[in-house]
């Protein structure tokens, strides 16, 4: 008999991981299936083709829980989103809310985030009285719409110096109320203004797109809490599964099942939060083998702007310092706090070697300092006295990641940019990112042509391309060399060139034009990435890190991406 009890434990132990995992792989189903309806439903080139959106499951107390397999620098911002909107605009049963603003966890205002609150059953009270429906938490979507307004076509203009210039700004509001849709009133926000949207019906076909992805999210995780609520393990009063104990073990028989109609919504909750301990219990194990001195790192962008981190490591946890980096920008290089977070949040995730989705758990053990500055701007009322933020989002969001891992050792530097390319007229806007190469890490090469880090969207097909907008595309290769020389290898840029066919405008935003992709441990780096128009007129000219010129027909835009940086010294 000594040995039933450890044998009891053990079997309920792995009773337990099961239903976290089960229940792990459904809020993740939940998410993907969002996705699948916002790509399905959208009907712009950047959603539908590019996948240049995101949708994520969040608890009751806006936290993130889950994501479908999106775009990190959208994921690891929505749970400040959903929390600032949450406080700002009460959300009821039937309500939507829609915003952009980076005051408000957002990222850039190309980002439109939906958002809406899950409501479960009415549970009974005293003598069979209802009580208000309890709240299960939220699903959002946020989508990159390739044209929100602002001085040029795309809504990312490289000479914005405010956050009016940029676009549309959107304060949180009602996209439905009581579930009485708002449409009219969000068209005439899109309209009005100084700078607004060149595409307007494409911006609303878009947001219908998102609005019905949250719409059958809130379903699917109603019909989740009610068919928890029915089975065999329904929960008890204290918020824990029949049977499972305080530390998420099954105890045998365990609490009674409660007949009050909030079986459910405990039974997704504690799966929920346990989700949440299990990201943080991995997380300190992580932490827990990195070097005890602390770890620091400075990069620089190519304006010669600094980033600089410090993490130091203790008993709670991590303290990751940005005090160094370089103060308010003048252009649109500044960063909101959401996306200083989502950058921190999407490391953290590398340094845990096990599947796991990206949720708020991981910043359960760590401090996070940002000082006022580049990478925590004020936002005044006023958005002509706001700062411009849309190159943040994309640029500053990934070399926030190149100096993160150069201070944990992790990898060589990554192409450390999305290669944002934008060019439009007063009827349309298009907007891409270009692949790079990948950095070596120990062990590994550097993948060559993909996209890295911050960003997981698709390049435009050619036929999509050129049957949708006044352009050739006259090559598309890899850019042989180009990436670090060592023992393992960094990847190969691309080099992406296109003929204009009608006179617009054109934008590019991206970095590593100036600074090389590091090596690491004794490795080279990457080669920079560049880029110049070849005027129809035969001239030619190097375009900067950050520009913005006007194409003629004929005219071409070559395009050459950096390269990853190397691993260890060559043999």
């Amino acid at each position: 008999m000594t040995g039933a009890a450890p044998e009891a434990a053990r079997a309920g132990a792995g009773a337990a991981a099961v239903q976290l995992e089960l229940f792990t792989h459904r809020f993740m189903a939940i998410a993907r299936q969002m996705g699948e309806r916002l790509q399905r439903t959208a009907v712009s080139t950047n959603v539908k083709e590019r996948r240049d959106f995101s949708c994520a499951l969040l608890d009751a107390d806006g936290e993130l829980v889950v994501n479908a397999p999106h775009i990190p620098v959208h994921l690891g911002a929505l749970g400040l989103c959903v929390r600032l909107t949450a406080a700002a605009l009460p959300l009821e049963p039937g309500d939507v809310a829609v915003t952009n603003h980076p005051a408000f966890g957002g990222s850039h205002l190309p980002d439109v985030t939906v958002i809406t609150p899950v409501f479960g059953d009415a549970e009974a009270g005293e003598a069979g009285a209802a009580t208000p429906p309890p709240l299960l938490g939220y699903v959002a979507s946020r989508a990159h719409h390739a044209e929100i307004g602002g001085m040029r076509p795309g809504s990312m203009p490289p000479g914005a110096r405010c956050l009016a210039e940029e676009g549309v700004v959107i304060p949180p509001i009602y996209l439905a109320r009581r579930g009485e849709a708002r449409w009219a009133e969000l068209r005439r926000l899109l309209l009005e203004g100084p700078f607004p949207s060149r595409a307007v019906e494409e911006n609303l076909a878009d947001l219908r797109a998102a609005a019905a992805a949250n719409h059958s999210g809130a379903e699917a995780l109603r019909a989740l809490a009610r068919a928890a609520g029915a089975a065999g393990g329904g929960a008890g009063r204290s918020g824990r599964p029949a049977g499972v104990g305080e530390d998420g073990v099954d105890g045998g028989a365990g609490e009674r099942p409660s007949d009050d109609g909030g079986a459910g919504r405990r039974v997704v909750a504690f799966y929920m939060d346990a989700l949440k301990r299990r990201a943080e219990e991995r997380l300190r194990a992580a932490l827990a083998r990195l070097p005890r001195g602390p770890l620091e790192a400075v990069e620089r962008l190519d304006d010669g702007s600094p980033l600089a981190v410090r993490i130091e490591l203790g008993p709670a946890g991590a303290r990751i310092d940005f005090a160094g980096s370089a103060g308010l920008h003048p252009g649109n290089l500044n960063a909101p706090p959401a996306v200083v977070r989502s950058a921190v949040l999407y490391v953290l995730r590398l340094l845990v070697a096990e599947p796991l989705p990206l949720n708020e758990g991981l910043l359960r053990p760590v401090d996070i300092h940002v000082p006022p500055g580049m990478l925590n701007p004020p936002f005044p009322d006023d958005p002509w006295q706001a700062p411009a933020v849309v190159g943040g989002n994309v640029e500053t969001s990934q070399r926030l990641v190149d100096t993160l891992l150069k201070a944990l050792g992790l990898a060589a530097c990554s192409q450390g940019t999305m290669n944002n390319v934008l060019f439009g007229n007063d009827r349309f806007g298009f907007y891409e990112t270009v692949c790079g190469g990948a950095g070596a890490g120990p062990g590994f090469s550097g993948e060559s042509a993909v996209h890295t880090h911050m960003t997981n969207t698709r390049i435009t097909d050619p036929e999509v391309l050129e049957h949708r907008y006044p352009v050739r595309l006259e090559r598309f290769a890899l850019r042989p060399g180009s990436g670090g020389s060592g023992r393992h290898r960094g990847g190969d840029g691309v080099v992406r060139e296109l003929t204009f066919l009608a006179p617009m405008s054109l934008s590019l935003l991206t970095q590593h034009r100036v600074e090389a992709p590091y090596g690491a441990a004794g490795g080279g780096p990457g080669q920079p990435g560049r880029q110049r128009l070849l005027r129809a007129t035969g001239e030619t000219l190097a375009l900067p890190s950050i520009a913005g010129c006007e194409v003629e027909t004929g005219d071409r835009l070559v395009l050459e991406t950096p390269g990853g940086g190397g691993w260890g010294p060559a043999s």
